[in-house]
């Protein structure tokens, strides 16, 4: 594309070219994948949509739990099975606990983990203390039991001396509890409010995915159901589960919907066997002051599931500027027509496709081969060669002897200079003046007065010192195009030269004393038209041979004998 360097540049539009092939295959193809493309936009535009703006959801939650469970020691009611959370939308319920009473400070014998089993003083350290014991140890070696030694520590003793959950786990009539979530959201882009609880909501329901989708009750027994989980074995040592809330919402007037839906999964890893620490739990104590002013406590192990209230949605709302953008994204899904008839036109080039005739005629008119942008660019011809040759190195010898890449070429129109030249003897001296109907006013066969270059095949080349002056009209030893009969009448022929000035310009003087200047450079155009054809882009780059430059510059000499020669562009 040009440079703007006017207003006139500003205002110009470009439009592409457009090739159509008249194929019923090829169109049928075309409409095939169009069809496709359009119908998936359509499902696409409706189904996810893409004519909405979206904005992601803000949420809070509070949770209640109800239920009272009966073990054979006591009652638990909701103040001791469940344990606020210091994470945020999560609460914990407990199902299992190992319970150790009347703790206070004092020295006792350490549990017999490995690290404390002890046979004499010795194995045991003063001041040691081991992250998976319960105390300090002061050094002594005394007895655990009648059968086991183990360190004496400073610690609440007695220590916790069951390492196991219990099972079945004493709390696993918690399935019966239920959990009460509210859940509010909020959408900022559309200043949309909302909550779980409807205006109608029934104390008395409980959450169930067919009968009661919408109830925010729900039994925990059913929670660890729907996540694929039985609640009796996953209460022996706890685990996590997650209760995911969705909203997707529809903030169009004509469809509104806004509810929410539940799912539920397990988040911890079950396998006690793969898994470092399998469940969820954590110890807790219950402090006391005994009569005497001693402080004492009751520590609790408690193993309990852990529940995760995750909420994500988006809600959607109509805008236009939205549906603008999926259209002009769509239309893009279009080009895969063209790109894959495209790809079927031009296959034939590939080697893995047969050749095909018809493949062959519309790539030519569909492809155009041109060459890339060149610091050196030369376009040259012979007489024995069909086509055009482009040469874009820098040239360290001369320029017969380089090899260039071959072009093709659009031949000229020459009918009307031939109508110009006489076609009988009689006729060209009924005109008058011989000098202007002969086109050549010399002998064929002098022998020339100079020596031949190397370089030269057909013998009336002259000797060059440019490089690119130094080619000959041939590329093998023959006849030099000169000595033809058609370079006399397309070239030499001053009537058909003087019929190209007056084309041009019909106020020419052809009387006029620099006219010869203008023949010749007019016979050097007549000769690239005729070898290189009418493309401009080749004749801008094109060198003349140098034995048909010295013939057209004795057929139409300087006044003073001074050439400019072939001007090197860069």
């Amino acid at each position: 594309m040009p440079a703007c360097c006017s207003l006139r540049n500003v205002c110009e539009y470009e439009t592409s070219k457009v090739v159509r092939i008249q194929s019923v295959y090829y169109g049928s193809v075309k409409w095939a994948i169009h069809s496709v493309v359009f119908l998936y936009v359509c499902i696409v535009l409706i189904a996810d949509r893409r004519y909405q703006k979206r904005d992601a959801v803000i949420s809070s939650v509070h949770t209640k739990v109800k239920g009272v469970a009966q073990t054979e020691q006591r009652i638990y009611d909701t103040a001791e099975y469940t344990i606020p959370m210091q994470g945020i939308d999560s609460f914990f319920v407990v199902t299992n606990i190992i319970t150790t009473e009347n703790q206070i400070q004092g020295l006792c014998p350490e549990f017999p983990i490995a690290k404390a089993v002890c046979s004499t003083d010795r194995s045991c350290a003063k001041g040691r203390m081991d992250p998976q014991s319960n105390g300090i140890q002061t050094g002594r070696c005394v007895k655990y039991n009648a059968t086991v030694k183990t360190c004496e520590v400073t610690a609440w003793c007695p220590v916790e001396s069951i390492r196991r959950a219990p099972t079945p786990a004493i709390l696993r009539s918690a399935e019966n509890f239920t959990v009460l979530i509210k859940n509010n959201i909020h959408f900022p882009n559309f200043n949309y409010t909302t909550r779980n609880i409807s205006p109608e909501f029934n104390i008395s329901c409980t959450y169930n995915k067919i009968s009661a989708p919408y109830c925010p009750i729900f039994r925990l027994g059913d929670i660890l159901h729907e996540a694929g989980e039985n609640f009796s074995e996953v209460a022996i040592q706890g685990g996590i589960v997650g209760i995911e809330i969705n909203w997707d919402c529809n903030l169009d007037r004509w469809l509104h919907r806004c509810r929410p839906k539940y799912g539920f999964r397990r988040l911890d890893d079950k396998k006690a066997n793969e898994a470092l620490y399998p469940g969820y739990n954590f110890r807790f104590a219950k402090y006391y002051k005994q009569a005497s002013g001693k402080e004492e406590r009751t520590l609790i192990k408690a193993y309990g599931i852990r529940f995760d209230i995750l909420v994500f949605g988006m809600a959607g709302q109509f805008n236009f500027f939205e549906l603008l953008v999926y259209i002009g994204s769509a239309l893009s899904y279009f080009g895969l027509a063209q790109l894959f008839v495209d790809f079927l036109i031009t296959s034939y080039t590939f080697p893995c496709f047969k050749s095909n005739p018809v493949k062959e005629y519309y790539y030519r008119k569909k492809c155009e081969s041109v060459p890339g942008p060149r610091w050196t660019l030369l376009y040259v011809t012979y007489v024995d060669e069909p086509h055009v040759v482009m040469i874009d190195k820098l040239l360290r010898t001369s320029l017969q002897k380089v090899k260039g890449e071959i072009i093709h070429r659009c031949s000229g129109d020459f009918t009307h200079s031939a109508r110009l030249l006489p076609r009988q003897p009689d006729e060209a001296t009924a005109g008058g003046n011989a000098q202007e109907l002969q086109p050549l006013q010399k002998k064929e066969d002098a022998p020339p007065h100079y020596q031949r270059p190397s370089w030269c095949c057909c013998g009336r080349c002259r000797p060059a010192q440019p490089y690119w002056e130094q080619l000959c009209c041939r590329r093998k030893d023959g006849a030099c195009i000169t000595t033809s009969a058609l370079f006399g009448q397309l070239v030499l022929s001053r009537p058909a030269l003087e019929f190209v000035l007056l084309y041009e310009d019909p106020l020419l003087d052809l009387k006029a004393e620099a006219l010869n200047k203008q023949l010749r450079h007019c016979a050097y155009k007549q000769y690239i038209r005729w070898r290189f054809g009418e493309d401009a882009s080749l004749a801008k780059w094109a060198v003349l041979p140098n034995c048909c430059r010295w013939e057209i510059r004795e057929a139409f000499p300087s006044e003073d004998g001074q050439y400019a020669g072939f001007r090197k562009k860069k």
